[in-house]
């Protein structure tokens, strides 16, 4: 998914399971990450196609892959007001090596994630705070079975994940539960209906 030159090579190799485990297959999958010079493509002047991006669909085990880059720091816009705030909070304008992931199939919940790399000196500072331990990974190296497989060469960086998507049922369900139990701490007599509170005039 890219023509970048510059980068290091990087083979995904991934899967997106539900809670119990069973592949599903179909689901949507965009994918996108800088260049090399920590840049994406929106933000080269002249740039009339696409790259270091692609969608993609699960197969019937549930697999994606794809070959693009290993992931590098960039900062983000800090030459207006952002910038002014990050200095007034004394705070850097990095954001941590990572790859932007979203999934979508009709009845599932529609996540919207990034896979960060362990290691990166930003980290535990991400200027977006965007960053959890979960969503924290280290890359491999391709072996020479891999690299016969997949057609490319021994010794590129590997990325292995396996997503977990929940369906939109248990998503509404973990919302209103969790919206319940805020609202018994706060001592409002508040139910929900549609997912919204209202007076529990019962």
């Amino acid at each position: 998914m890219t023509a970048d030159p510059e980068g290091e090579p990087m083979l995904a190799l991934c899967s997106v399971k539900d809670s119990e485990g069973k592949p599903i297959q179909g689901v949507k999958v965009d994918i996108w990450e800088t260049d090399s010079s920590g840049h994406y493509d929106v933000q080269h002047a002249g740039r009339d196609e696409p790259s270091e991006r692609c969608v993609m669909i699960t197969g019937e085990d549930g697999r994606f892959w794809f070959q693009g880059l290993k992931p590098v720091s960039y900062p983000i816009p800090h030459d207006g007001p952002v910038g002014k705030l990050l200095l007034m909070l004394k705070r850097h304008c990095w954001r941590p090596a990572h790859v932007h992931f979203m999934f979508e199939k009709e009845g599932w919940d529609h996540l919207i994630t990034a896979l960060y790399l362990k290691g990166d000196p930003y980290e535990s500072s991400d200027a977006v705070f965007g960053v959890k331990k979960s969503l924290a990974i280290e890359l491999d190296r391709v072996d020479k079975e891999t690299a016969e497989k997949y057609g490319v060469k021994e010794g590129i960086w590997l990325l292995r994940h396996e997503f977990v998507l929940s369906t939109k049922e248990q998503t509404e369900k973990l919302r209103d539960q969790l919206a319940e139990d805020a609202l018994k701490k706060l001592g409002l007599n508040l139910k929900l209906v549609d997912h919204l509170p209202v007076p529990d005039l019962d």
